[in-house]
């Protein structure tokens, strides 16, 4: 076997998720290692700068440690999901998009989901600051299916896993706001075989473990255009 490029993951990160996603629709095959955030193995700390999931070592030793820059990475090598090309924005268009859901939405988001580590932040504030987001997402998706047109693009599949973190923090809440185009949407997402394919439970790594090969699986449930 060629040597595959390594992706150090963990399993339910949301930056570690979306990078899984575009490695998955590209169909490049990594070596997995699932990582304990607690216990760094010294292999993984010797190859990530930032000492953060996902990071990428491709066969050359190049080392990509951020998730969206490892989706481009994967993308410009086979977008056969055309997710670098949005139907009815620029590129630009979802990559500001993105911008606006790793910046202040992540901030909230954190603050919502985390706030006994943050004494002086109020979840109820929190919560309310992060709704403004998905009010947008919202309204993007209220006449449509996707963000930008009638297929999954980047900006859906790198905004997903945090809307489902913030989704899952109370989801009876979640449910019952006025966002029928946001619950359709991650609903969608978390019933598709997409979703499952990339959501497998893995063994933490160890030096000398055997290698756990992460390739494309069959879609089966990923929603159609229009859908």
């Amino acid at each position: 076997m060629a040597e595959l490029p390594v992706l150090y993951s963990f399993r339910r990160c949301p930056y570690a998720i979306r990078a899984r996603l575009a490695l998955q629709s590209s169909g490049i095959a990594v070596a997995l290692r699932e990582i304990v955030l607690r216990d760094k193995p010294r292999a993984f700390l010797n190859a990530s700068p930032s000492a953060t999931v996902p990071t990428l070592v491709e066969p050359d030793k190049g080392v990509i440690d951020e998730s969206l820059d490892i989706m481009v990475w994967a993308l410009n090598h086979h977008d056969p999901e055309r997710w670098l090309v949005p139907e009815t924005a620029p590129h630009e268009a979802a990559i500001g998009l993105i911008a606006s859901n790793d910046g202040a939405f992540k901030h909230h988001l954190d603050r919502y989901k985390y706030h006994v580590r943050h004494a002086d932040c109020d979840p109820h504030v929190e919560r309310e600051a992060a709704g403004a987001f998905l009010h947008d997402l919202e309204t993007r998706l209220a006449g449509s299916s996707w963000l930008f047109g009638t297929r999954p693009g980047l900006a859906d599949m790198a905004i997903l896993p945090f809307v489902r973190q913030f989704a899952n923090v109370d989801r009876g809440w979640f449910d019952a706001q006025d966002w029928p185009g946001l619950r359709r949407w991650l609903e969608r997402f978390e019933s598709s075989g997409r979703f499952a394919a990339i959501m497998g439970k893995y063994p933490a790594w160890s030096p000398g473990d055997p290698i756990t090969v992460f390739a494309a699986a069959p879609m089966e449930g990923l929603s159609d255009a229009g859908r």
